[in-house]
């Protein structure tokens, strides 16, 4: 299957944005015409099993999603540490997750930098404890990935972020199917978000 980033075509209907952690992960939500993302759940990452990864892919099935949006988490200098590779490497089992459950809803990467922060922020500025930001912090986080994302699409007219494919997903007929996923990645990110910043 290839990519389509033709002007002014996107999917239109309900998204999903996902922050990844080391122990959480944020899943938020957007409506169909792409307006308004929110705070959905926090998922406990579970590394060995990846049951939240399963949870995630049957939760996009069961809202009908037609994207997801995982963050990218980069420094401020655009550079790509562990836990840039650590989301890489979640978006690559959740879209795996996905294939294997007979979905084709794209997983894609999309810049996230200072998610967390802003969204620590926007907590302490609606007068929530410190104490009590670990409960939806990660939920929030994911709905600035996610608004981001859908205001990119917007203000763009096409797709934005970097499609990830499953490590060892099989080909379409005919073959090429080894342009491997992090090369991929990695080539489109680059193209894709070097006008893409969070606010």
């Amino acid at each position: 299957m290839t990519e389509t980033a033709v002007p002014g075509v996107y999917p239109r209907g309900v998204k999903l944005g996902v922050d990844v952690g080391t122990v959480r992960v944020g899943v938020a939500v957007c409506d169909r015409d792409g307006i308004l993302a929110t705070p959905l759940r926090t998922l406990a990452r579970n590394a060995k099993k990846n049951t939240d990864v399963r949870i995630l892919a049957a939760l996009a099935a069961e809202l009908d999603a037609v994207e997801i949006f995982v963050g990218l988490p980069r420094t401020l200098k655009g550079e790509e540490h562990a836990s840039a590779r650590m989301a890489s490497d979640y978006a690559k089992l959740l879209a795996g997750a996905l294939r294997d459950s007979g979905s084709e809803v794209p997983v894609r990467l999309v810049d996230e930098r200072l998610s967390t922060v802003t969204a620590h922020r926007n907590l302490h500025e609606a007068g929530m404890s410190s104490k009590d930001h670990r409960k939806v912090v990660d939920q929030v986080a994911a709905a600035g990935i996610l608004q981001h994302a859908i205001d990119m699409q917007k203000a763009r007219g096409t797709e934005v972020g970097s499609r990830v494919y499953a490590e060892s997903a099989p080909g379409p007929a005919g073959g090429g199917a080894q342009a491997g996923p992090a090369a991929h990645t990695q080539a489109a990110e680059g193209n894709q978000h070097q006008n893409g910043r969070l606010q």
